[in-house]
């Protein structure tokens, strides 16, 4: 029975879809204007390791994420400039070739990390249409006013704002800043769609004049056309709480009269060195800034399978280099198993998988789904254990099938299968027949150690 951590309940609830033949989830994706970080690939993989979870446990998916290629502005409110005009502006491009360069880098790293892509991808900038239909909508139902510079969604219309984050609207009126737009009839009100000035660079036709959509409206219009007015479970970043999902929610439920999403389900923050992660400090590293320090884009999904995703997580080098050791030493050892011919008893395959599907119906626990596995590998050297563990790579995604031997020069198939009957030989205090081996390793041109954790071969110099 798969629970789940539902944002709005604020417990693990049981997770029980709408339709038993598929599970209709929506998950926020990029605003294509610049490479995407390490703190919003945690995230991506955060919503992977939902679908996979989803997947093992029998369930078939229908998953939309968006792209956003205009409407989100600078402070991720009705504030600033449109953070696509801002690209475009500084990279002397327009706004279609930043968000194509940019869309293109996301999925590239997206590849690299084992992240699926949802069935359904939908660029902001080809749902205008649907955009401007529901905003008519809740201008019609009496929950959105025209302004000058816009339409606007009046949050004292709809009881319920606030649900998500737990905030009292209340609360939040009185501690407001000081609006600019003096026409908004609440400080909390939000742009659906905003009226463009004078030589903005992304405008469309609508019934209020030229003008762009509202951040916001994009992910309730599109979740509708794709998922129906209600469907499953929603995903982000806990940064999506407090304003982009609670506007949703509004938006949604002022719209159709009733609660439009079941789960919300959101991943902590990511911190970096202790502290926040911004590109004043210097520190938001894409995948490019770590494979250029030796690492490897599955490196950094093990590392954050490590962590429990309602857990912030700490980013440093120094972690980094522990999760890249670690993940050797676990490919190593799978390699092993694989080489080796002994069996394992169905009895101990079958607890271990049971152990496994418990830690991810409990909330998707990879960390001790992670460990259930590291447990299973200081079992005697087995092919049963190796293919244990591709069982368990539909939830990690770390590729245990395409694993070999990382050494300078690559070890050849045959030197790696004699090193693990090596190792089978001393397990069983055989060392005559190991050392044999180990002769014969080094006749074909290879030195194998002995180390704590297992052994290393390279080749002679």
């Amino acid at each position: 029975m798969l629970k789940i951590y539902n944002t709005l309940t604020r417990q693990k609830d049981e997770f029980k879809p709408i339709d038993d033949n598929i599970v209709r989830m929506y998950s926020c994706g990029p605003t294509v204007y610049n490479y995407a970080h390490i703190g919003n690939l945690r995230t991506y993989i955060f919503t992977d390791l939902i679908r996979r979870a989803l997947q093992i446990s029998g369930h078939k998916l229908k998953g939309v994420m968006n792209i956003t290629d205009v409407g989100h502005l600078m402070e991720d409110s009705d504030d600033g400039e449109d953070k696509m005009a801002v690209a475009a502006k500084a990279q002397q491009k327009t706004p279609w070739e930043i968000a194509e360069y940019y869309t293109k880098v996301f999925f590239d790293d997206l590849k690299k990390l084992n992240i699926q892509t949802p069935e359904i991808v939908a660029k902001a900038t080809e749902h205008i249409d649907e955009m401007i239909e529901f905003v008519k909508a809740l201008l019609d139902k009496g929950f959105a006013y025209e302004t000058s510079d816009g339409i606007y969604f009046d949050v004292s219309k709809f009881e319920k704002y606030g649900s998500l984050s737990g905030k009292k609207l209340d609360e939040q009126v009185a501690g407001a800043r000081v609006e600019v737009d003096t026409e908004k009839r609440n400080p909390e009100d939000f742009a659906l769609w905003k009226k463009a000035e004078k030589g903005h660079i992304m405008q469309w036709e609508s019934p209020w004049g030229m003008g762009y959509p509202g951040w916001h409206i994009e992910c309730s219009a599109m979740s509708k056309k794709y998922l129906g007015e209600v469907f499953d479970i929603h995903s982000g970043g806990v940064d999506h709480v407090p304003i982009h999902h609670e506007n949703e929610i509004a938006q949604n439920e002022a719209l159709a009269g009733k609660q439009t999403v079941n789960y919300w389900m959101h991943a902590e923050f990511m911190l970096v060195d202790g502290g926040k992660m911004s590109k004043s400090l210097g520190n938001t590293y894409t995948i490019k800034d770590l494979e250029d320090r030796g690492y490897e884009a599955l490196d950094f999904r093990f590392f954050c399978l490590n962590a429990h995703y309602r857990k912030k997580l700490n980013f440093t080098f120094e972690s980094m280099d522990m999760a890249k050791t670690a993940r050797a030493r676990l490919n190593q050892s799978l390699l092993e198993h694989k080489a080796s011919s002994n069996k394992t008893d169905p009895k101990i395959i079958e607890e271990y998988k049971e152990k496994f599907m418990d830690a991810v119906q409990d909330d998707v626990n990879a960390p001790l789904a992670l460990g259930i596995l590291f447990t299973a590998i200081k079992e005697p050297k087995s092919k049963d254990i190796y293919n244990l563990a591709l069982e368990f790579d539909k939830f990690f995604g770390l590729s245990f099938d395409k694993i070999e031997t990382k050494e300078e020069d690559s070890i050849p198939d045959e030197i790696v299968m004699l090193a693990a009957s090596r190792a089978e030989a001393k397990k069983v205090r055989d060392f005559s027949k190991a050392d044999a081996i180990r002769n014969e390793i080094e006749a074909k041109g290879y030195l194998i150690s002995d180390t704590r954790e297992g052994y290393t071969i390279k080749k002679k110099d």
